[in-house]
């Protein structure tokens, strides 16, 4: 985190189009995988996707220190900018811009059906800030990191009580039907087990070894298990999605244009309140970050566990997964060529 974006995030978009190529292959030339993988389930849960997804997001877990929330009110107006792009607007943004271009503009080229299944797939996107990617991206634009943090843990405490009725309310607007026990497990499996896991092993872990082993040591163990966590479940995605990837090539497109609007749109909201507001750009960077990227691990999971592997759902979120980084460096140079307007008003928080 500390030498910026590495090999593999870099890379992210070249390694999810591979894993593309590599799960089609799978499931057109040994379709016993897919169809073996496809009996391991419990309660409309994916046994090997749940593995996978805790592998992915445990290592993020391990990062978070909670106790830097109590530095909230000190630093008030970041927070504030944080938690209102990300919880008031964004997830209903997000809906609003991806129904207007599946029923609307694209109403011709997807299938009413597939585009109610790519709906709930953004909102899931759009209602999960980002939680880990977010501390690449304030390193990479000189971001304060002590305050990055701040809003990471802020943010991770209201996903847990706020993703489950925002998601809820959007897709019931939508007309779509969701289990909403399902939700909840879903959140529980893939959110608050592994936040759990988390801060028990990293007290366990500071109390008898320190903070300086546990920093620079210990979570450095786990950095490449979130990458390959992801890469095998997208294998795994991509293997069931095959058929109906060949059959609507076009529609990865067609998903990634409202997906990337709504990722530039979130981060002038929150990049533009905070020069309104004359935060310092340690500041201003971060936030508007942390809105415009998302917690794609969690909205893949939710996805397949809402809507199942084949889903036009989950396909949804593996493109957010594939126009994420692309999109998010090209959002950091912004940030980096406009740093003179926020360095001119030499102003504290």
């Amino acid at each position: 985190m500390n030498k910026g974006i590495g090999f593999f995030e870099r890379y992210l978009s070249v390694w999810v189009a591979m894993c593309i190529l590599v799960g089609i292959a799978i499931g057109q030339w040994i379709p016993a995988v897919p169809e073996t993988l496809g009996k391991w389930e419990y309660a409309n849960v994916s046994i090997p996707i749940a593995l996978l997804i805790w592998l992915m997001i445990y290592p993020m877990m391990l990062k978070i220190d909670f106790r830097s929330v109590r530095n909230v009110a000190k630093q008030p107006k970041g927070i504030v900018i944080t938690c209102v792009t990300n919880w008031i607007i964004k997830p209903f943004t997000m809906f609003g811009i991806a129904w207007f271009f599946f029923f609307i503009v694209f109403k011709y080229l997807i299938p009413l059906n597939l585009a109610d299944e790519y709906l709930a797939g953004a909102v899931l996107l759009g209602a999960a800030p980002c939680t880990a990617m977010v501390f690449v991206w304030s390193h990479l634009t000189k971001g304060n990191p002590a305050y990055t943090l701040v809003q990471v843990a802020v943010n991770d405490l209201i996903i847990l009580i706020a993703y489950v009725p925002i998601v809820g309310f959007l897709l019931g607007i939508g007309g779509i039907q969701i289990p909403l026990m399902t939700l909840i497990l879903s959140v529980v499996l893939f959110v608050v087990i592994p936040l759990l896991a988390g801060i028990l092993t990293r007290i366990s872990v500071i109390r008898n070894r320190g903070l300086d082993y546990f920093n620079n040591v210990f979570v450095n163990k786990f950095n490449s298990w979130t990458i390959i966590g992801l890469l095998l479940t997208l294998i795994i995605l991509f293997s069931f999605q095959g058929k109906t990837i060949l059959n609507n090539p076009l529609h990865i497109v067609l998903i990634a244009v409202p997906l990337i609007l709504q990722t530039v749109f979130i981060f002038f909201i929150a990049y533009g309140w905070a020069r309104a507001w004359k935060l310092p750009h340690s500041i201003a960077a971060p936030a508007g970050m942390i809105g415009s990227s998302n917690f794609f691990e969690l909205a893949v999971a939710v996805a397949i566990s809402l809507f199942g592997l084949e889903s036009g759902a989950a396909l949804a979120t593996v493109v957010g997964v594939l126009v994420e980084v692309p999109v998010m460096l090209s959002l950091v140079r912004v940030a980096n060529k406009t740093r003179s307007y926020f360095d001119a008003m030499s102003l504290e928080l």
